[in-house]
């Protein structure tokens, strides 16, 4: 069975990998086994099935996200800055992923969203729970920089959820083009949807001609 200390680990680990290369429908269970190095039949001494396993790979990388984001979105800088560090942090995890593989992998819960929410009912709603959840941790932040003056939304939900969709349809694009510098309007596109003034547009007034 392989040795049951990582065997369900090194499943995962391949299950992913492969998911974010070449997507959920084409993978077979005996190819994700080949990829982990175990035999099948230790595959469904931890998954009853596929969907199973996609579930599963999903709430792993969702435990990694959500710590990595509660980090940056849940210290004591100003709200702003904070929320500018989330795009820089998921600008970064792009980049690494291209020189990685070559490809930009994307968003996983984006990438599935598009594949299989209208295939499977268990995978629209876990992946519908994780991105409320991303909203969430968002909104507060929102509402945090609302009370500073620092943005102008009358509805911090959909002010929080429309930046939400925002970084995951950059993503999309930097993954469409296979070109991480579709990214690169992420912070502007943000301030613009939360009605913020732009960093320096103040110094950036035009100064009348010596007459």
């Amino acid at each position: 069975m392989g040795r049951t200390s990582d065997a369900k680990e090194r499943i995962l680990s391949a299950a992913q990998a492969l998911i974010e290369l070449r997507g959920y429908s084409a993978l077979g269970v005996a190819e994700i086994c080949k990829a982990a190095g175990v035999p099948k039949g230790s595959f469904y001494y931890f998954f009853n099935s596929k969907e199973d396993l996609a579930l599963a790979v999903i709430d792993e990388h969702w435990a990694g996200q959500r710590g990595n984001w509660q980090r940056i979105l849940g210290d004591d800088d100003p709200p702003l800055q904070r929320l500018r560090r989330l795009f820089e942090a998921t600008e970064a995890d792009q980049r690494a992923g291209q020189q990685s593989c070559g490809t930009v992998s994307g968003c996983l819960f984006g990438n599935l969203t598009l594949e299989m929410s209208n295939q499977t009912e268990a995978l629209r709603e876990r992946l519908q729970q994780i991105f409320e959840a991303q909203v969430d941790m968002v909104e507060e932040v929102v509402a945090a920089a609302r009370e500073r003056g620092e943005v102008t939304v009358a509805d911090t939900r959909e002010a929080a959820r429309s930046v939400v969709a925002q970084l995951e349809g950059q993503v999309l694009f930097a993954k469409l083009y296979n070109n991480t510098r579709r990214l690169d309007a992420l912070w502007t596109n943000c301030l613009a949807l939360l009605g913020a003034a732009s960093p320096g547009r103040a110094q950036e007034a035009p100064v009348a001609p010596a007459r």
